[in-house]
């Protein structure tokens, strides 16, 4: 199959990229610039040059394909409107051009799902709903074009996809605990974040891209939920600094954005998601990559 993947200089992408080589596929990745460009080649796949704006090149690039992978998002957490709006116009324009040829197209999808009260199941509908949602309601729109002859398959990435090189929600944690002097956690900490080794994340991807049926939602989560508690002191361990609790809308407050996702109580399972394709993640644990040391520098 040749592959087209968006995000596939980034830390996810990298992994994604080197397990669909490594299973005989060929890949064309996405590429914004020189720097990415580069990183794409030495992985032993074809680059095609655009970024989230160029929605030409990303339809021509998909058109051409056998089936898509879209990894990349702008990641504007200041400005969480720009990344909405391009994450929508994104996974519309791959499913138009993808549209009546039942290829394959497996996007990312966020699995923070709040309030449920239980750990959300790949048969919770996402609630993000329209362009001012987040993600732009982009997993939901993807849904739509199932009926267009699409094989859509949304994975839902745990909060936190980790391992060595991650500049992702434990880093910008990790670094607030650097510049406050303490690792700090919720009230009890009892609170739960799913967790996906990001080599386990891209055999996901891969499994799923091959057999997963049209319409099939995916956890890539191979920990239900991390207690925040263990996160801070295994943080506070590494970094030298005490772990403390803090009231949670004062973490909200520190840490813009994050904060309120790392006060939240978002248990997810992925059962249904190992059963159907045989999924067994073998990858670290969330603590185990933490007390290894690669979240100890900024």
């Amino acid at each position: 199959m040749h592959v087209f993947v968006t995000g596939a200089s980034g830390f996810i992408g990298r992994a994604v990229v080197a397990e669909l080589i490594a299973a005989g596929h060929a890949v064309t990745g996405l590429a914004r610039s020189e720097a990415s460009a580069s990183v794409i080649k030495d992985l032993g796949a074809g680059v095609h040059r655009g970024d989230l704006d160029d929605l030409d090149q990303i339809r021509q690039a998909a058109a051409e394909a056998d089936g898509v992978v879209h990894l990349a998002n702008k990641h504007d957490w200041a400005h969480p409107e720009i990344s909405n709006r391009a994450e929508r116009a994104t996974v519309r324009t791959i499913s138009d051009a993808l549209a009546g040829s039942d290829r394959p197209f497996m996007l990312a999808a966020g699995l923070a799902m709040p309030g449920l009260g239980r750990p959300a199941t790949e048969l919770d509908s996402d609630p993000a709903v329209g362009p001012d949602s987040p993600r732009g309601g982009a997993e939901n729109l993807a849904l739509t074009y199932t009926g267009k002859g699409v094989r859509v398959i949304p994975a839902r990435f745990a909060p936190t996809v980790h391992g060595e090189g991650d500049h992702g929600f434990i880093s910008i944690v990790a670094q607030a605990a650097r510049r406050r002097g303490a690792s700090v956690y919720p009230g009890e900490g009892g609170n739960r974040w799913p967790a996906v080794h990001r080599s386990d994340a891209a055999h996901l991807v891969r499994l799923g891209l091959e057999s997963a049926p049209a319409g099939t939602i995916l956890h890539a989560a191979a920990e239900d939920g991390v207690p925040v508690r263990h996160i801070a002191e295994a943080l506070a361990g590494r970094l030298g600094v005490p772990a403390k609790s803090v009231p949670a809308e004062q973490i909200a407050d520190e840490i813009p954005f994050i904060g309120r996702f790392l006060a939240a109580d978002i248990p997810a399972t992925s059962k249904i998601t190992r059963d159907l394709l045989a999924w067994n993640p073998t990858g670290p644990t969330l603590l185990e990559d933490i007390t290894s040391g690669h979240y100890d520098q900024p």
